[in-house]
């Protein structure tokens, strides 16, 4: 057990499938609009992602006669050779990191032939085949290896790369992508490196990214709401009715960026926060801050994960909090760590506003009201390790989730400070 309730590899299943899922928006199109009528590798997009996304993804096999060593690699470095912008934005976002500490710590007891066990991780965080089998590799290989790796090797193994360039663009050694800007693909594959690519509007189609970022109904639910249900928030959205797919916010201009809560502006772009006046009246302060969905084509926030704290408080001249005064209002799905039931859910809907009120006894020494808003990525993950590293459940990934509770702590950030004087 891990001390929180449920067989270790149990709350790992259920949480691998959507751990990405604080990042991004959700997927498939709008109350199921025309996709692309047909892609221009001559599909829908609905039967190429059938197809695209079948799990367990196939080995790639053998490349092509005539390939360079760069054009056979699975390695993201030596795509990033040639495409450089896209492999540098990638580097930056938290597909690059798909496999961080959180998730290695938490595999490194599975048997290293439990690949159906390791596939309810790497389905979404690690999904090539090449990835399960340098992970089954890396757990048959002495108990320290997998970390050593993960933490000195110049080339990480594969799996450690996490969601990379390959696992949406490579399939059996053909490269697949987007048309070109206005729309055209390539008539012939001559000239081309790796033999240029198949073009199929379903990498502009939001369904692209429910793959990862949706459960399916009959999947994993708390109070009767799916654990991870990003692309159904999306779907009943304007954002979903006015043609804006995830990609239009979390790859602009088809950056790869894929920013979401745990990038401070991506967070700021999505709400509207507006303080209203401070009053006081019979020795009480009182005030309310409005905080709106005004730009999240979903839930803010999506999933469990994250945490975002609404703080007001009443501060002495010299900026010091006074004791008694201080107000918490937290937005957010809030889960038992075992995942056994839901708390609350106090998150925000597409265009939906709240407005947090707060009432105190003016303190002798107030000079401002205080408001803040800080958000925790990670919440949740935070307490996980907190619960693995105290009751010794975390076997031989001690040393990688101690690294991922810290990383966990790192991510937190304000997203709204503002003072206001307090004049009796």
């Amino acid at each position: 057990m891990n001390g929180i309730g449920l067989p270790f590899v149990s709350l790992l299943r259920i949480l691998a499938f959507a751990s990405l899922a604080a990042l991004t928006a959700g997927c498939k199109p709008s109350v199921d609009p025309p996709a692309p009528a047909a892609t221009l590798a001559g599909e829908p997009a609905e039967r190429f992602l059938a197809v695209h996304w079948s799990r367990p993804l196939q080995a790639q096999g053998s490349p092509p006669a005539g390939y360079a060593p760069s054009e056979a690699s699975l390695n993201p470095a030596d795509c990033g050779a040639c495409h450089r912008t896209q492999h540098d934005d990638w580097s930056s976002s938290q597909h690059s990191r798909a496999m961080g500490p959180g998730v290695l710590g938490q595999l490194m007891d599975m048997p290293a032939d439990a690949l159906d066990q390791h596939q309810d991780c790497l389905r979404c965080h690690a999904p090539l085949k090449e990835q399960a089998e340098s992970l089954a590799a890396a757990l048959a290989a002495l108990p320290r290896k997998m970390e050593a790796q993960a933490q000195k090797t110049a080339v990480p193994p594969l799996h450690a790369h996490g969601l990379a360039c390959a696992s949406c663009h490579l399939r059996g050694y053909r490269v697949y992508g987007p048309p070109r800007r206005d729309g055209s693909a390539p008539q012939s594959a001559a000239g081309f490196p790796h033999g240029g690519w198949s073009a199929s509007g379903a990498f502009e189609d939001s369904r692209f990214c429910a793959a990862c970022h949706q459960f399916e109904q009959g999947e994993y639910a708390l109070n009767g709401k799916l654990l991870e249900n990003t692309y159904e928030e999306w779907k009943a959205s304007r954002h979903a009715r006015e043609g804006r797919a995830c990609q239009s916010c979390h790859m602009p201009e088809r950056r790869h960026l894929w920013r979401g809560i745990h990038d401070p502006q991506m967070t700021n772009s999505g709400i509207t926060v507006t303080a209203g006046p401070v009053t006081i009246e019979s020795g009480q302060v009182a005030a309310e801050l409005r905080i709106g969905n005004t730009g999240t084509g979903h839930y803010f926030p999506t999933y469990v994960t994250p945490r975002v704290i609404v703080s007001t408080r009443q501060e002495s001249a010299d900026g010091k909090v006074l004791e008694t005064t201080t107000q918490e209002y937290v937005i957010g799905r809030t889960v038992a760590l075992d995942l056994s039931r839901e708390l609350s859910d106090t998150r925000l809907a597409p265009d939906e506003e709240r407005v947090v009120g707060y009432r105190k006894a003016l303190h002798p020494r107030a000079a401002h009201l205080a408001f803040e808003i800080r958000v925790e990525p990670d919440a949740f993950y935070t307490e996980f390790y907190r619960s693995l590293l105290e009751s010794d459940g975390t076997g031989k990934g001690r040393a990688l989730i101690r690294r991922a509770l810290q990383d966990s702590l790192a991510s937190r950030f304000v997203a709204y400070s503002r003072r206001q004087p307090l004049q009796p």
